[in-house]
Order: structure tokens, then sequence, then C-alpha cells
């Protein structure tokens, strides 16, 4: 019986891709399997992932698509998965040599979902940055989103969880294609569906931060796709919340968490087209969502009322 199935999307990363597939073989057993999916690559990581499924036929299972992107591919992925849990690798990241071994511990316990946390990483294998964040014990979805939300800095990296993959099938959950900030639209929805949640106080991934990143390499167009995505992804989870039995702090704790997000990254974008995505706000009545907890947080809303350019620059 398959516990555990590795998802790792491949996109021309031929470099790093070798030190990715080991960090996963190197604690594989007969109860895992790793689907490695070639989006299209038009490097050598094909010959790569070829010799690595060569060598180890019983433990690798690989695919060849067109290049759809990494929504489609981790969907992809999800579709072909038999194992009872799924877990995410990007091909130019790895995890750490005892992931595994900790993570079977909770798929025993059968949770739904196991949160770890990563460390940013360069290419010498340096820690740049550990991204943490808070550790708890068994909780539902709910209460779990609530904790992560306004004490963890990252929770929409499907990377640094453990999903049950019943949490896909039964709620038809699938990453958004053809959109940005995928992760952002879909990942707080599944916790929220969770019943059985844990966050672990263990650093299981390594985020690599390279030169060429495309996240520092980016032209202006995707910067504005992004931005009309995000709201996207917030009418999305309107939709979503209406259908759910949700409390009212958790209700407020989601438009929150989005609003708080999609205003951030205004920041990114040029004085030209800030009032067109203001106007998205406006229109959405987002302003609201934001909560005050002190005097500090109740000025800074007045200021949002009033002129967003000024709020933004108080961020």
């Amino acid at each position: 019986m398959i516990n555990l199935s590795i998802i790792v999307p491949v996109y021309n990363t031929s470099q790093y891709l070798k030190k990715c597939l080991n960090s996963i073989l190197v604690q594989a057993k007969e109860q895992i399997e790793i689907i490695v999916i070639d989006d299209g690559s038009n490097d050598n990581s094909e010959e790569i992932i070829q010799k690595y499924k060569n060598e180890n036929p019983n433990l690798i299972k690989y695919y060849k698509k067109e290049n759809t992107g990494i929504a489609d591919t981790r969907n992809f992925g999800i579709s072909k998965a038999i194992g009872k849990y799924i877990l995410f690798v990007d091909s130019d990241d790895y995890i750490k040599e005892n992931l595994i071994e900790e993570l079977e511990k909770y798929i025993d316990k059968d949770m739904d979902i196991v949160k770890f946390k990563l460390e940013k990483v360069n290419e010498k294998g340096e820690i740049l940055e550990k991204i943490d964040g808070p550790a708890f014990d068994q909780v539902d979805g709910q209460k779990a989103f609530n904790i992560l939300a306004f004490s963890d800095v990252l929770i929409d990296s499907p990377c640094i969880y453990l999903f049950k993959k019943e949490l896909f099938k039964k709620n038809n959950f699938k990453f958004k294609t053809d959109t940005e900030h995928e992760d952002f639209g879909l990942i707080p929805l599944i916790i929220l569906k969770a019943k059985k949640v844990v966050s672990i106080n263990l650093y299981g991934y390594c985020y690599l931060q390279t030169t060429n990143s495309i996240t520092r390499n980016e032209d202006y167009s995707r910067t504005i796709k992004k931005t009309k995505d995000v709201f996207k992804h917030y009418d999305t989870m309107l939709e979503f919340i209406q259908k759910e039995n949700l409390t009212s702090e958790t209700e407020k704790n989601v438009k929150t968490y989005y609003t708080n997000a999609i205003i951030l990254k205004l920041k990114d974008l040029k004085k030209q087209d800030l009032d067109i995505y203001i106007s998205e706000i406006k229109k959405r009545k987002m302003i609201k969502n934001i909560q005050i907890h002190n005097f500090k947080q109740a000025i800074k809303k007045i200021i949002l009322f009033l002129n967003i350019k000024w709020y933004l620059k108080l961020k």
C-alpha cells in the first residue's frame, strides 16, 4: 500500500534536479511513490529523470507533457497519485533528510494536514533565512487558520504541508490554472476544510534562492497579471465561505487575511496603474475587512478609508 505520493513538477531545472531527487530518494521506502512530471522542459531535465527512473523503477513514476504551468502540473500529479497523502516538492528545491520519517508519525495518526517550516538557502546550501511560524497540536481547520493567519508569515505555499489526498478529491480542490498566486487562492481554503491539523516545529523544506530567480527577474506585465489574479482569488474565496459553516470570527479572519495580502501586493504597481486597482478594492468594500486590535491599527484603518496610497506608505 502506498502511503505517500511525492509530486515533483519539473520545468527547465536540470542543474538542480539531481539534488532534489536525491533528497527524496535517500529516505524513500516501499510505501512511497515519487511522481515526476516534466512540464515541457527544453533543457536536459528529461535525460536526468529517465536515468533516475531506470535506477529506481519501483519508486519513480515519470510523466511528460506539454508546458501548461505549475498549477496544471500539480493538478496532473494529484490525478495520478495513489498514496493516501500528498507532498509537493518543487524541482529546484529539496527536502531535509529527516522530513519523511517525521511526517510518517502523523500519517499513522491519520492527520488531515501537517504543516512544517522552511529555510531559504543559497546554491551552496547555506541558510539565508529561517521562516518561522507557530507550532501547535491537533486542532480543526478553522482553528488552524485562525492561528496561522496572524502569527505565520508564510501559509500559502503547498510545499510546507503534508495533505491527505482525500481533501483534494472530496472537495474537488484544484490549483487554478492560468492565474498567478494560485497557492494563495487555494491553500487557505484547503486548511479550512480540514478536520485534523497539526503544525510541527521542524524545518523540513529547503527553498532555493538563486540570482536568476523568477521572482527577482519578472517583467512588469507579470506584476500586472499577478495583481489582477489576486482579485479573482478573493472573489473565489467569497463564494467558498458563503457555502461553509464558518464561525463569524473565522469568516472575518479569512477576509482580513486575503485583504491584507492584496493591499500589500499593490505596492509593486506603478503610479499610473495604482488607481485602477484601488477602485477594485473599493468596489468590493474590502476596507471594512481590516480588523482593529489596537489604537495604531485604528489610525491605519481611518487613513486606509481616506486614501489607500497613504495607507501603503505606513505598511
